[in-house]
């Protein structure tokens, strides 16, 4: 059984002057391990199909199942819960609090998690070695770097060990050096066994995943 199922999905908005069906019939298979680039020009619907993989956006029709985990049929508390243990989130404006340091930005996933402060940031500290950002744990966000803002989101998503990462447009605020670190630091990652899905418009950032993904208009039009 594959880790992500996701069958004839449809998401209809109804706006005030017209009705847009943002995914269109959506049936994808992705397995535990994969690496795989989402493309399409800006309102293809893949944001769309990020949000709903990740619990956020209920579908107007169709399944999504993630392990065995039929994540539309939970309520909200259970999605709430699905989300806290399955996914880990990564946005191009980085969504950093900037009265935090890094470390405590880090943190914010594990406040509700049941583990000891001790044992909080044991994992902090073994994320941000893995974004080589542990020197500069005590930080605040504006004293970072472009791309290490956005190492320090990897590392917030990562911090709860969680099965899926969701990327969406991971570089897209940064230039290109910096972005090919980023896109490099999720090819190590993957190679390490994480589940990777990221949105991208840029064509750069294809060569790095393992499997892309083109939607059109709310239909894969390939999936190669």
């Amino acid at each position: 059984m594959s880790f992500i199922q996701i069958s004839d999905v449809n998401k209809i908005y109804n706006g005030s002057q017209e009705r847009v069906n943002a995914l269109n019939g959506v049936s994808l298979e992705i397995q535990q391990g994969e690496f795989v680039a989402v493309m399409g020009h800006s309102g293809s619907g893949k944001s769309t199909l990020l949000s709903m993989l990740g619990g956020l956006s209920h579908p107007t029709s169709g399944t999504v199942i993630v392990d065995g985990i039929d994540v539309y049929s939970l309520n909200a508390e259970q999605r709430a819960d699905f989300r806290r243990e399955y996914v880990g989130f990564v946005f191009q404006s980085f969504q950093l609090i900037p009265y935090l340091t890094v470390q405590q930005n880090v943190l914010l996933p594990l406040v509700i998690s049941g583990y000891s402060e001790a044992q909080q940031n044991e994992l902090a500290q073994a994320v941000l070695e893995k974004v080589g950002l542990v020197q500069k744990r005590n930080r605040l966000p504006d004293q970072l770097s472009g791309g290490e803002q956005e190492r320090v989101a990897i590392a917030r998503a990562l911090v709860n060990k969680p099965p899926l990462l969701l990327a969406d447009e991971p570089t897209g605020n940064l230039d290109t050096a910096t972005g090919e670190q980023i896109m490099k630091m999720f090819l190590t990652l993957n190679e390490e066994g994480q589940t990777i899905i990221m949105v991208t418009h840029n064509k750069e950032n294809e060569k790095f995943a393992g499997r892309c993904i083109t939607i059109r208009d709310g239909k894969v039009i390939l999936a190669a």
